[in-house]
């Protein structure tokens, strides 16, 4: 059995402890929340423990009753919690993204591995059947070589706590935290990325509302447009790959969300639609499922924190871009400027 610790009570907090509470093989040990209310809330809903900070949580349970802790705070508390989980020897699961710099990821990695604990990344994305399906067609050669990517993801603009999502600073706005899901889907399907174009709002506006439009560069020559939007009502995810041999869509608020269609035939092939089950496990169980049976064998996970660290890399390089107003490489060393 397997022990987990949640710190955070916001929607994500919620959305995992849901998770581990219906998980066979795993207790949900805990919630923490500087709100105890909130906390107190989750916590009776899945007869858990509910505590006014990690430290009170380590403490009344004791480090040994606890083998994971799951952080699921805003970005910039990432850090300090990851270390705070390794310094007591707990394997740790964090929200995306790892962190708002290059240079505090590289350090929780490190960390992670110098203190002997695992970290995993909540880059969910590759979780969801539509997108696991798109890779495997894709893998499978049905569109023949890949040449031009779409992607998107847009709602209306998140309310966190005490708007920690308006702080531009913090959140890295709607191209670091949450376009980053794309970023790490297309570099698993494509490789890796070589050079960034993007625009945006870049933090400018105090209205809330984002907009940012990225375009990937790939090593193998793949081109990809992503877009993301917190201006809109409603929630919806999109992916487009078109190659020389036939072209995958997908869209969400599609009735039928994942379509094929082969450049030989005019039809589209209804044999690949992958609708979502309202009986099926949601993506966020899979994902914390996968890592939990990654921890008890000592597998790798389908997403490393090394991917992760390199998903932040590019949407770091589409801040930068959008700032200087220029394309963007992205190299093994520093971000450059491109010459165009």
């Amino acid at each position: 059995m397997l022990h987990v610790l949640v710190v955070g009570a916001g929607a994500m907090g919620k959305t995992h402890a849901a998770a581990y509470a219906s998980m066979p093989g795993v207790k949900l040990a805990g919630i923490a929340d500087i709100r105890l209310e909130k906390a107190r809330q989750l916590a009776d809903e899945y007869e858990a423990g509910a505590y006014r900070s990690f430290e009170a949580a380590v403490e009344d349970l004791g480090a040994g009753q606890i083998d994971v802790i799951d952080v699921c705070l805003p970005t910039p508390l990432h850090k300090d919690y990851v270390v705070k989980a390794a310094d007591i020897g707990k394997h740790v699961i964090c929200e995306k993204p790892l962190a708002r710099t290059e240079e505090d990821a590289r350090f929780m990695i490190n960390y992670c591995r110098d203190k002997g604990v695992r970290l995993f990344v909540g880059h969910v994305l590759r979780f969801f059947p539509e997108y696991v399906k798109a890779k495997s067609l894709l893998d499978q050669g049905s569109i023949g070589k890949p040449a031009v990517i779409r992607a998107g993801r847009g709602g209306g603009y998140p309310i966190g706590w005490n708007h920690w999502y308006s702080d531009f600073g913090a959140s890295g706005g709607i191209t670091l935290d949450a376009m980053i899901h794309d970023f790490d889907y297309l570099r698993w399907c494509f490789g890796e990325v070589e050079r960034v174009y993007a625009k945006g709002l870049n933090g400018r506006l105090q209205a809330q509302l984002d907009y940012s439009l990225v375009t990937l560069r790939f090593r193998s020559g793949v081109i990809a447009h992503v877009e993301g939007t917190w201006a809109h009502d409603g929630f919806s995810m999109n992916l487009e790959m078109a190659g020389t041999g036939g072209i995958i869509d997908y869209d969400s608020a599609k009735d039928s969300p994942l379509l094929f269609k082969s450049r030989s035939s005019a039809a589209t092939i209804p044999g690949v639609a992958v609708p979502e089950s309202p009986l099926e496990r949601s993506p966020y169980y899979r994902e914390l499922e996968h890592f939990m049976s990654c921890i008890r064998d000592g597998s790798e996970p389908l997403v490393s924190a090394e991917d992760a660290y390199e998903a932040l890399r590019i949407a770091l390089a589409a801040l930068a871009s959008m700032a200087a107003g220029e394309p963007v490489v992205v190299g093994h060393a520093a971000l450059t400027l491109a010459s165009t």
